[in-house]
């Protein structure tokens, strides 16, 4: 895997693949029903689907924050211009519809985000992003969503941006 900076004269076209645990464990954790641990609950009405993400926090009062996103859709091919992170916090999405998302992603290099990588989610799965990961911003695919978001509220800058010097491309094979 190229972690490296890119030459002027590399491929700047990222092709989205699907979204597996394997292949973002160095991210995050996707947050999905699929292979969790469950158990029945509320006198066996209801099934918890328990502790699917690691909610990282850190600096003077912090605290886990649960919001609502409404997200427009992306238009493809993505020009993706910029990247953030949170060095102060990780970050979940859950999106409140089964349509699947584009999540982008870089490493970090001693010279900033690496180059990036693209997944495109199956439908019911969300993502938690590890803290201080570079990543695009939120991108529904096809129609505008809402997503459920947990990160960190309290003291302290928790957003970083990157903006590349000459962008990417983004597009689904």
């Amino acid at each position: 895997m190229n972690q490296g900076r890119l030459r002027p004269s590399e491929n700047r076209t990222i092709v989205a693949k699907p979204l597996t645990r394997a292949a973002f464990a160095p991210f995050g954790d996707i947050i999905e029903k699929d292979g969790a641990q469950n158990f029945a609950i509320n006198d066996g009405n209801c099934v918890r689907y328990h502790d699917l993400a690691s909610v990282d926090v850190t600096g003077p009062a912090a605290r886990p924050l649960i919001n609502i996103f409404a997200a427009q859709a992306c238009a493809l091919p993505l020009e993706l211009k910029m990247v953030e992170r949170h060095p102060l916090g990780s970050q979940a999405f859950m999106p409140l519809s089964r349509n699947p998302f584009l999540v982008i992603v870089c490493h970090d290099t001693p010279l900033g985000p690496a180059p990036p990588q693209a997944f495109v989610t199956a439908p019911g799965q969300g993502i938690n992003l590890k803290r201080n990961v570079w990543h695009g911003v939120l991108t529904p695919l096809y129609e505008a969503a809402d997503f459920v978001v947990v990160d960190r509220g309290g003291d302290g800058d928790n957003l970083e941006e990157h903006v590349f010097a000459q962008p990417f491309r983004v597009d689904l094979p």
